[in-house]
């Protein structure tokens, strides 16, 4: 059973087409981790950049933790994510030549506790590719209502 994630970013699946998915590390500071454990995250116009040798986090907000004093983080500040070279060489990769988007899907901890982000390599769909799965998504429904009675 795997635990439930701290963040997700729940349009991700309705504005992108995802093509693969990727695990990565963040390098937190204490009040952020504390502040993701209350639920106090949001991926919403998120995404990930390739800079140099490294993953950034940009445009996600963590709120600032309520007993944080003096020693409380930046909201919206960049996040290093943590990966081998040879992942990110291969994002970079597709990334450049096919001109799809990096977007986080969501903050989790895994069994040790530690904060990983899950990313996606995405294509982003059009308005009428959006109304194409609004419309089946129902449809299925629909059946399914039907079968039930």
């Amino acid at each position: 059973m795997t635990k439930p994630d701290l963040v997700s970013n729940r349009k991700a699946g309705h504005d992108y087409e995802i093509l693969e998915t990727f695990e990565a590390g963040i390098v937190l500071l204490g009040t952020e981790i504390k502040s993701l454990r209350n639920h106090g995250g949001s991926l919403q116009d998120a995404f990930v950049d390739v800079k140099g040798p490294e993953l950034w986090l940009l445009n996600s907000s963590i709120a600032p933790y309520s007993f944080g004093n003096i020693h409380n983080h930046e909201e919206k500040r960049p996040r290093k994510l943590l990966m081998h070279k040879k992942e990110i060489e291969k994002i970079r990769k597709i990334v450049v030549e096919k001109g799809l988007a990096l977007i986080p899907l969501g903050i989790y901890l895994n069994k040790k506790g530690i904060a990983k982000v899950k990313i996606a390599v995405a294509k982003g769909k059009k308005s009428y590719d959006k109304r194409a799965a609004l419309k089946e998504r129902e449809d299925q429904r629909s059946i399914e209502r039907a079968l039930k009675e």
